[in-house]
């Protein structure tokens, strides 16, 4: 790319999780000298920017003309879900976003998740949607903690990884549960099952809830992972009607509708 463009020095992203691209960018741009710098936009409006270079968090945008409400993770599914403002958060949490806004909208439910990793200023990372988790065994696994396990694994493995979805394996009479990836490479590892032990262990590392679930495999097996062959997951949206930059392949499920869509067209 920098041939074409040799003074290319900021790109901006924002929609989906730029971590598990890194890797890709690294080799299309070389050098560090470029900045990557992430954006929280949608139709509805603009919430959040990243404001400090190298930084994996974002600025919420509070003069932007928009009143913020949030449920808690726990909430989100209640008839009536209980909603707190801005100066009742805490830092960790994992909280639905609900707008109002001087476009029109009133207590809209935005369908994202977020967590608070500053409370002066309010600055935020988005954990996922809030239908794309995984808490089957009570494991809490969102978005951001598989994006992060991905990239850490693609690092350590010099894999690059193009598209996923994982979702779980549901306990039988004779079998444990577990968590089953479907993962579509642009550049595969050498040794896959190396490669899900590392994303074993960085979820271990940094999701309490997973790790807890996963020790002694009381209550989850070591994670299944499937390297699906090149454009499975274009195909799986084309079948669908879903082509185009709206459409995203959801990144984690609480049932296994779509992972077993997948398999089967395979």
């Amino acid at each position: 790319m920098l041939e074409v463009w040799p003074n290319f020095e900021v790109y901006i992203h924002g929609g989906v999780s730029f971590t598990p691209y890194q890797e890709q960018f690294k080799k299309l741009i070389v050098g560090n000298h470029v900045s990557y710098y992430q954006t929280y936009n949608a139709s509805e409006g603009f919430f959040g920017i990243q404001f400090e270079r190298n930084a994996d968090d974002m600025l919420l945008m509070l003069d932007y003309g928009i009143f913020y409400e949030f449920i808690p993770f726990e909430n989100m599914d209640d008839e009536n879900p209980k909603t707190i403002q801005l100066e009742e958060v805490e830092l960790g949490k994992v909280y639905a976003v609900v707008i109002s806004t001087n476009g029109g909208l009133w207590r809209y439910k935005l369908g994202d998740t977020i967590t608070f990793t500053s409370l002066l200023p309010f600055k935020i990372k988005v954990a996922g949607r809030t239908k794309n988790f995984i808490n089957a065994f009570g494991e809490e696994l969102m978005v951001h903690n598989a994006d992060e396990a991905l990239a850490k694994a693609c690092s350590l493995t010099n894999a690059i990884v193009k598209d996923y979805t994982a979702a779980p394996i549901f306990l039988t009479a004779d079998k444990k549960g577990g968590h089953e990836w479907l993962i579509e490479f642009e550049k595969e590892p050498e040794d896959v099952q190396q490669f899900i032990s590392f994303v074993d262990a960085f979820l271990k590392e940094t999701n309490s809830d997973y790790e807890a679930k996963r020790h002694k495999d009381i209550a989850l097996q070591m994670p299944i992972i499937h390297a699906l062959p090149d454009n499975t997951f274009y195909n799986w949206l084309k079948r669908k009607g879903k082509i185009g930059g709206q459409h995203k392949v959801p990144r984690l499920s609480n049932d296994r509708k779509i992972i077993e869509e997948i398999l089967s067209q395979l």
